[in-house]
């Protein structure tokens, strides 16, 4: 029981820590696939020239899948066993909070000396990302994983959007490869 009692810190760190992603990830995958066979990859220029953003954060995305599939053990080729696309989507994230009471004075009837109309509203908005990473088998072309994650954005500076987009991407080819659950 003193032991437990002594983890029990630790373990409260360890959650708090690890609940505070700006990033939700999911991923889904062709059951069929054989993902041991996979070896090398390269980028889908076609599919990667679609997604809506800049070339700068393009360069950027593909930079940090790079670095992901590399430290996985897989070699970037000019003939791969698999193609890495991305796409990407944004919306605004309107919050509105509306704190607002007392709106027609004390007591009975209306007194114009009693009016407090404390009415503290504030509004927000925010930029919420999506990205998606997809590894595309590049014989039968065809899709084998697609990874996605979704947060809130800052472009407040290179440096702090280099990390965002590091944090999703990393979060996201978590999920990679899958495990398979019999």
């Amino acid at each position: 029981m003193k032991n437990i009692l002594k983890l029990l810190p630790v373990l409260i760190v360890v959650l708090s820590i690890s609940s505070c992603s700006s990033v939700r990830v999911a991923a889904d995958y062709d059951k069929n696939a054989e993902f041991s066979n996979y070896k090398t990859f390269a980028f889908f220029k076609t599919g990667i020239d679609k997604a809506e953003i800049s070339d700068l954060d393009k360069r950027r995305i593909l930079r940090a899948v790079e670095a992901e599939l590399l430290a996985q053990g897989y070699t970037k080729s000019e003939n791969p066993d698999l193609l890495v696309s991305i796409f990407t989507k944004s919306r605004e994230r309107v919050n509105v909070y509306n704190n607002g009471y007392g709106a027609y004075g004390y007591g009975w009837g209306w007194n114009p000396w009693y009016w407090n109309n404390f009415n503290n509203t504030s509004v927000t908005t925010r930029t919420e990302g999506t990205l998606f990473v997809d590894l595309i088998d590049a014989n039968k072309k065809e899709l084998v994983w697609q990874g996605m994650g979704t947060g809130l954005l800052s472009s407040r500076s290179v440096e702090k959007k280099e990390a965002k987009i590091n944090e999703f991407v990393s979060k996201i080819m978590e999920k990679y490869p899958p495990t398979m659950v019999e």
